[in-house]
């Protein structure tokens, strides 16, 4: 069921993107007296699952959901209609439009990616807010993985600055690692002040793992037992700190769930403080590492904080987290093209996009993991690739400075040369998820 509702979520937001992102490049072709063949939502090879024409144009949805398409006459797109290309030129067609109209019509289609993105971001900061974790509000520090401990890091550490800057939102601090290639976190570890050196390998490492390398450290104390459960067969109770399993030590919550894991099927010795005392519990781990209890919420151990916004606000708002996320992107992008990074072995395709989605229907998530697809697919169909956007956008530009049109045959040959690069990628981004499911 996760899966179908992650699939739901990617195909309608695929949908809002591709629809809107043509209709771009649609409406000012319409405008501009061009015609348009065909108007479609994924693509159809062979055939389709509906269409039906109203004018010259075919409105239809494709089976093929990688994308979608307008077909304008007299342009030498996807399609590579190249007979269409031998006949004079008609004025309605593509070809027969000034470069600026023609210039026009194409970057449709991203500007309207980056209106859509700052659209949705400032109805989400409207709607719900900004909520995040400040970093300096984690009550209990951090919790360390296996690499931020090869960093230098430890469990419980606070962390005031990466290379001197505050990172007000704790989120942020991987991303500030990653892609700012900091050298210095500096920590609060028991009470003392110190700085911890990034290794240089640590981006490569963190790319590489694509999961969180701290999280806000969580203690537990129980807070639900679940009826019938194992937790409350074994006599755990409402406020409750597990503080040891079997030998181990457990601090923070993260420690527990670790541990139950290395325990699953197993009889363990549960050690819990009652009222300031120590108390032992004998517990039956079920076969997928849990006993059936919850703890206090991270949003009532951390003192969260939420940014609210009026309907004027929230615009410059979003206009500004647009920009965030655009600039963000570029940097990502740098990562992937520096090979010393590895980076290119994380691109991934649609599994990746759709695992990215909530297992549960979230209209914060999805509305905000929208806005981002929609600055993407504005950064990547700018880039000047021919048969992208961007590129037809580059030999427009060519023409309105030198006044000379590129021939139809330089046209023919860079766009196949394009779905070449885009075919490529795909294979690297699909071929990557689908190594990542047998890994």
């Amino acid at each position: 069921m996760d899966i179908l509702i992650q699939a739901a979520q990617l195909i309608l937001s695929l949908s809002i993107l591709v629809i809107l992102h043509e209709l771009g490049h649609f409406i000012p072709a319409k405008l501009f007296k061009t015609r348009v063949e065909k108007f479609y939502l994924f693509f159809d090879p062979w055939f389709s699952l509906f269409k039906f024409k109203k004018g010259d144009t075919e409105y239809g949805v494709g089976w093929l959901p990688l994308g979608g398409y307008v077909k304008i006459s007299g342009m030498i797109d996807e399609s590579m209609d190249t007979e269409q290309m031998k006949e004079p030129a008609q004025p309605w067609e593509f070809r027969s439009k000034p470069a600026w109209q023609r210039l026009i019509i194409m970057v449709g289609g991203v500007v309207v990616n980056v209106i859509l993105g700052v659209v949705i971001y400032a109805g989400v900061l409207f709607t719900w807010g900004d909520q995040y974790i400040p970093t300096e509000n984690l009550t209990y520090g951090i919790y360390a993985d296996s690499m931020a401990v090869e960093m230098g890091l430890q469990n419980g550490d606070k962390i005031l600055t990466i290379d001197g800057d505050v990172v007000e939102k704790f989120n942020d601090i991987p991303l500030k690692i990653l892609l700012e290639n900091a050298k210095t976190i500096e920590i609060v570890r028991q009470g003392e002040t110190t700085s911890v050196a990034i290794p240089d390998d640590t981006r490569a490492k963190m790319i590489r793992k694509q999961t969180a390398f701290i999280q806000p450290a969580l203690i537990p104390v129980v807070a639900q037992v679940t009826k019938g459960s194992n937790a409350e067969k074994a006599g755990l109770m409402l406020e409750d700190k597990i503080v040891g399993i079997n030998n181990s030590e457990t601090p923070f919550f993260q420690d527990v769930v670790k541990t139950l894991g290395v325990h699953k099927g197993e009889t363990i010795n549960l050690v819990v403080t009652r009222n300031g005392e120590r108390v032992d519990l004998t517990a039956e781990v079920s076969s997928d590492g849990k006993l059936g209890f919850g703890i206090k919420p991270q949003e009532e151990q951390l003192v969260l904080k939420t940014e609210k916004y009026g309907l004027f606000e929230s615009v410059p708002a979003g206009i500004n987290k647009a920009y965030e996320k655009f600039e963000s992107y570029l940097k990502q992008m740098k990562l992937i093209a520096d090979p010393d990074t590895e980076a290119y072995k994380s691109l991934g395709g649609f599994i990746t996009i759709g695992k990215a989605f909530d297992t549960e229907w979230n209209w914060y998530r999805f509305w905000n993991f929208t806005a981002f697809l929609s600055i993407i697919l504005a950064i990547m169909n700018i880039l000047p690739i021919p048969a992208l956007d961007g590129g037809h956008v580059m030999f427009l530009v060519y023409e309105i400075i030198t006044g000379r049109k590129p021939h139809d045959k330089v046209m023919e040959y860079a766009q196949i040369a394009g779905i070449i690069i885009l075919l490529g990628l795909m294979l690297l981004a699909n071929g990557n998820d689908i190594l990542r499911l047998f890994q």
